[in-house]
């Protein structure tokens, strides 16, 4: 019975008795049309290696790959993010591989976009994967992660990209003005219709140490702090942005996401350019060690994660749980 000395006259909790008002006014909705699948692709045939530290993750050949973007596309993922496995004895100081005509990625992002035309086809633009001391950039003889030389590079890698049919180049190396050099010599070679999805802020975390397992990418020395944000800092992050921004970037990347939310927010209040997400291997590491041992209900953490990124302000997310969402998004 309700108390008559107590007059309440606005009751929030109408707003949320019945599943059909809160489905009326949710503010915010996850769609599989908003997810990016990031994907490893490994040399061979009908290879499907696991990723011990990420569990449903694979590097896959490039005839595995294709029919794993076959049943992204069947529930409603229509981007992929890719990044190339490089052996060992094909990595050298100089990530040679990444600017090799014909090479690994070249040929994925090829035989995606012969088989799936409609996907949109980004692709990874960083040395790491390609180098045997693990940077993202050149190393001059001090151990210095030389910026400008490295830019020469990340161009030449973008450009082997384009001329694969990749839609999008994402360069996640964190070099200063990459997004500038990239641009004006695809625009140069004619690419103009290639965009950049920049990794605007790009922390330096403890949450990578999977993805590095998956593409054997760890460095050898030192660590990535002279490039890569301080998570302390938000202010450092904003001005990436919009620098990133003026340099001509289409699209701007937070990284981790869910220790950045307020990255997002703040990237999204300064920008009109869509801003992504990374849910990141450490965090979806989390999410299935957990949900493995029934500390909590994987699926509801999965999209509330994700949901919440929206929320914050992402347009898109990459995401490792991408398939698994869409099902679940139905």
């Amino acid at each position: 019975m309700a108390n008559p000395l107590l007059t309440l006259t606005r009751r929030p909790r109408r707003n949320r008795q019945s599943h059909a008002i809160r489905s009326l006014v949710q503010e915010t909705h996850l769609f599989p049309s908003c997810l990016v699948a990031p994907l490893f692709v490994q040399e061979g045939e009908k290879l499907k290696t696991a990723v011990t530290s990420m569990p449903e993750v694979f590097r896959l050949s490039i005839d595995h790959l294709l029919k794993e973007v076959e049943e992204l596309v069947q529930v409603g993922v229509s981007a992929i993010n890719l990044f190339s496995y490089t052996p060992e004895h094909k990595k050298d100081a100089t990530a040679t591989e990444a600017t090799r005509p014909g090479n690994l990625l070249q040929q994925a992002i090829s035989a995606v976009k012969k088989n799936f035309p409609a996907v949109c086809v980004m692709a990874d633009i960083a040395l790491d994967p390609f180098t045997d001391h693990g940077h993202d950039g050149l190393v001059d003889e001090d151990g210095y992660i030389v910026n400008d030389s490295t830019l020469e590079v990340l161009c030449e890698m973008s450009l082997r990209a384009a001329e694969a049919g990749c839609d999008i180049v994402s360069p996640s190396d964190m070099m200063d003005g990459r997004v500038a050099a990239i641009r004006q010599v695809l625009d140069s070679q004619g690419f103009t219709q290639v965009g950049i999805m920049s990794y605007a802020a790009k922390y330096v975390s403890s949450f990578y140490g999977p993805f590095r397992d998956a593409l054997d990418s760890a460095p050898k020395f030192g660590d990535k702090k002279s490039y890569q944000l301080n998570p302390a800092n938000s202010r450092e992050a904003l001005l990436e942005c919009q620098l990133d921004e003026q340099e001509g970037a289409d699209m701007l990347l937070v990284k981790p996401a869910i220790s950045n939310l307020d990255i997002i927010a703040k990237a999204r209040e300064i920008s009109c350019l869509p801003i992504g997400a990374y849910q990141v291997s450490g965090e979806w590491a989390m999410i299935k060690a957990a949900g493995e041992r029934g500390w909590i209900k994987e699926d509801q953490v999965l999209l509330e994660t994700l949901l919440c990124m929206r929320r914050a302000g992402a347009d898109f997310i990459l995401t490792y749980g991408a398939k698994k969402a869409a099902k679940l998004l139905g």
